[in-house]
């Protein structure tokens, strides 16, 4: 029995192999393509016929990707959206798509609707929901929108609203008609929320091409009857239909796919991780074997959002980082070569100086030909070497909750640059198969359900609250894929709100289960 795990990196998809006892088989590299998809299928092919594994004994393939993230970075492939947020006229002095990028809502046409409904901050009604006018507006809107997103004020407090209209649209437009609940996607905050869900309706025909694709590269392969499962962005797996759902929750699970994967090489469950690519370095945070969540609202492509994401740090520093000399002074990236570093970095025959020349020159790698980098001056590879340290310093510091030395794992392809002392790391982990550890993460990874709601307790004990959100949890791992009888609680998070009278409190609950 064997597991399959792909992961695209901005320079290289990395594909694994593992056996039922999660050992390492086999791995490899191949350049991430411009479609994605080719590299996949490239990564794919390569790992099959390297391994001669045989293929009816793969039961499971998870992919981490970065489709998504690119469709709404490039404004392309995404869908038209419908917005209909409950809350008219409370919220009409702030409209959706308020401070968007232009390009961008007219990509997704802009088409909103604001209607009546929605709940005040304490539960009650701000609104009645008027299904007259609801049917009105799915008549008028007709081929107009390809993908519809519901907001209504204070949903995560009470979504009935949201669920109802959502029966309506699947009435008027069919079952399979796609429809982003704002409840089920973001926190507290309408606008956020608000931009989260029409990002999450946004990408309906991304994630339909991606998977449909994913599963087509595999049939080509040879390979019928393996369980598909998309990475999410907080280190764990989901079923393909849930990822049609939740498409938002592949953004950033590359780096999370990393920060996983350094924990299971490592064996450790609590440390700093840096996985070093080919163009950049993400930094993240183990908290109890999973990446520590961002507590701030998220910018996705310039929008503001507030749904779950990894507390990450990006450095444009990598193993194809150019480096250069300007006046006198040397800089590193964040410019790279990227997939092209074996085309045209110097010791592979290249033109252009890398920071892997740089670490070849001072005998801290051993790939390309070291005769070609000979004759770069000793003294100025070591003062790049500073300016580079000096880079991953700051965003190690960034990353730090307290002054003192932190340990560190290091990850990714791009690891060679990487000194071997660094100021505010007591010490740094290399792993032997560190440079696939995004794979292995993605194929080591649980599948999750998390739940998040608005709870007043002095109208609903504290223990009734949890229970209920933890059933909620758990019925969300099982709608990814986990089965209910390994589901286990990792994660209870609760924030009181200031300004409600009756003790309200945000409550997040996380659970984790095994794969089907």
């Amino acid at each position: 029995m064997y597991k399959i795990g792909i992961d695209v990196g901005g320079t290289n998809t990395d594909a694994i192999i593992l056996d039922e006892n999660s050992h390492l088989i086999h791995s490899v590299k191949a350049p991430t393509s411009l479609d994605i998809k080719t590299g996949i299928e490239t990564a794919l092919r390569n790992l099959l016929q390297e391994s001669n594994i045989d293929k009816k004994k793969i039961t499971h393939a998870m992919l981490g990707t970065t489709q998504c993230t690119n469709a709404i970075v490039e404004r392309k492939k995404l869908a038209k959206v419908g917005v209909i947020r409950l809350g008219y006229p409370a919220t009409a002095s702030v409209l959706p798509y308020t401070a968007w990028p232009k390009d961008m809502v007219e990509k997704l046409s802009g088409n909103y609707a604001l209607v009546g409904g929605g709940y005040e901050y304490d539960g009650q009604l701000l609104g009645e929901l008027n299904e007259d006018e609801i049917q009105t507006l799915l008549k008028d809107w007709g081929d107009k929108v390809e993908s519809i997103a519901i907001v209504g004020v204070f949903s995560s407090i009470k979504n009935d609203q949201e669920l109802r209209v959502c029966k309506l649209i699947q009435d008027v437009y069919g079952e399979e008609f796609p429809i982003s609940c704002s409840s089920l996607i973001g926190s507290i905050g309408l606008i956020e929320r608000e931009n989260a869900t029409i990002l999450n309706a946004a990408l309906c025909k991304v994630i339909e091409t991606t998977t449909t694709g994913f599963v087509q590269a595999l049939e080509d392969e040879g390979i019928f009857n393996a369980k598909v499962y998309l990475c999410q962005n907080d280190g764990t797996l989901m079923s393909i239909n849930y990822a049609k759902q939740f498409p938002i929750l592949t953004i950033a699970c590359g780096p999370t796919n990393s920060i996983r994967g350094a924990s299971y090489l490592a064996k450790i469950k609590d440390t700093m991780v840096l996985d070093v690519g080919g163009t950049t370095s993400d930094i993240g945070v183990l908290q109890d074997g999973f990446p520590r969540e961002s507590s701030v609202a998220v910018e996705v492509g310039d929008i503001r959002t507030n749904f779950r994401m990894p507390d990450i740090i990006s450095v444009g520093l990598g193993g194809g980082s150019i480096v250069r000399v300007n006046n006198g002074k040397i800089t590193v990236g964040p410019d790279s070569v990227g997939y092209k570093i074996a085309e045209e970095a110097l010791v592979f025959g290249g033109t252009t100086l890398t920071t892997t020349d740089i670490a070849v020159r001072l005998g801290l790698a051993d790939v390309g030909d070291s005769s070609l980098v000979a004759h770069i001056d000793e003294e100025f590879a070591k003062d790049v070497q500073v300016e580079i340290s000096y880079l991953i310093e700051q965003a190690i510091d960034k990353m730090k909750t307290s002054s003192e030395d932190v340990q560190l794992v290091l990850v990714g392809g791009g690891s060679i640059i990487v000194p071997d002392t660094i100021r505010g790391v007591s010490n740094i982990i290399k792993s032997e198969n560190g440079t696939v550890a995004n794979a292995i993460g993605a194929s080591i990874a649980q599948i999750s359900g998390q739940y998040e709601q608005i709870y007043i307790y002095s109208r609903e004990p504290r223990e009734a609250s949890l229970n209920d959100a933890q059933e909620k949890a758990m019925k969300q791992a099982v709608l990814a894929g986990a089965l209910s009888e390994t589901i286990e609680l990792v994660e209870v998070e609760e924030t009181p709100l200031a300004y409600h009278p009756e003790n309200a409190t945000r409550l997040k609950v996380k659970v984790v289960g095994k794969m089907g």
